[in-house]
Formats: structure tokens, C-alpha cells, sequence
């Protein structure tokens, strides 16, 4: 999946080769408990009859004080369009809000990335910002667009 340009657009990091994801993976597959600020949970979404690992799903404590996270998701190609990022990061927010009472959960992504920002509209969170000019990306300015939702949300909509 890291190998593909298109996956690799929007992501902070250039296409890999099959060395470099592996040691990708090899380094997230310890990241399985939340227990300090700037711990991310990582979990690889599957197809259910092939195994094939087809996205990655994140949720990063931002601020235990502050009971703050942020979720991330990268998604192959080929399964993109079928809901699975939509429900994979669905359940990163339930695991925030239920299961490690967080107040308020952000996503940002790159304002090009329509993709991305349908999947933040269809989990009903609220875009609270556009960062113009953002960061000098990849050679050329990006914009960040930051959608959020509290937990009260959470709860309305559940």
C-alpha cells in the first residue's frame, strides 16, 4: 500500500520500497495502548475474505489533561470508496470517546484531499479551520483543513 504514489499523496512520507514498509510496520506494530500524550494507536484494516491489509487507521492521545486525540487513516487504492475508511475511523472515535473518555477528537487533512474530507463530513464532524499555505509540502505550499467533534456529539449522534 506505502509503495503506491496515489496512496502516498497526501502522507508525510515518500512511495516505499518493500525494506522501508517493512520496517514501517515493524515499528507500529508496538503501538497498541494509549498511555501518554502523543501515543498513537495504529490498527491495519483487512479484507475479511482475502486478509489482505488494505488501511491503516490511527488515534493519538493529544492531551491527557485536556482529554484531546486526533485520528488519522491512509487507505489502498483499490478499497477506497467502499466505506471502510468511514468505518474504521468511526471506531477509532468510539474508542476515544467510550473507552478512553476523551472530550474532544480532531482530523486534519490536506485541502486537496476531497477524499479524506467526505470521510470527516460522514462521521459528523464539524470543520473548524482552514490553514492556508500551511506547510511547504512535498515542493509546494499545501492547506490543511481541521474538522473536530466533542464528545457530547459523539454521544448526540450515537
Amino acid at each position: 500500500m506505502f509503495s503506491r504514489e496515489d496512496v502516498c499523496r497526501y502522507l508525510p512520507w515518500a512511495p516505499m520500497d518493500l525494506d522501508q514498509a517493512r520496517a514501517k510496520l515493524e515499528g507500529r506494530v508496538h503501538q497498541t495502548r494509549i498511555a501518554s500524550d502523543g501515543d498513537p494507536l495504529v490498527v491495519v484494516a483487512e479484507e475479511s475474505d482475502t486478509g489482505r491489509a488494505i488501511g491503516e487507521f490511527m488515534l493519538r492521545l493529544k492531551s491527557l489533561e485536556n482529554r484531546q486525540g486526533e485520528i488519522g487513516w491512509s487507505l489502498h487504492a483499490d478499497a477506497q470508496g467502499r466505506g471502510f475508511a468511514t468505518e474504521a475511523a468511526r471506531e477509532m472515535l468510539r474508542i476515544g470517546f467510550d473507552e478512553l473518555g476523551l472530550h474532544r477528537i480532531v482530523a486534519g487533512c490536506d485541502s486537496r484531499n476531497a477524499a479524506s474530507l467526505r470521510v470527516m463530513e460522514r462521521l459528523g464532524m464539524r470543520r473548524e479551520a482552514e490553514f492556508v499555505d500551511y506547510e511547504y509540502f512535498k515542493a509546494e505550499w499545501a492547506s490543511e483543513i481541521v474538522c473536530a467533534m466533542l464528545e457530547s456529539e459523539w454521544r448526540a449522534q450515537s
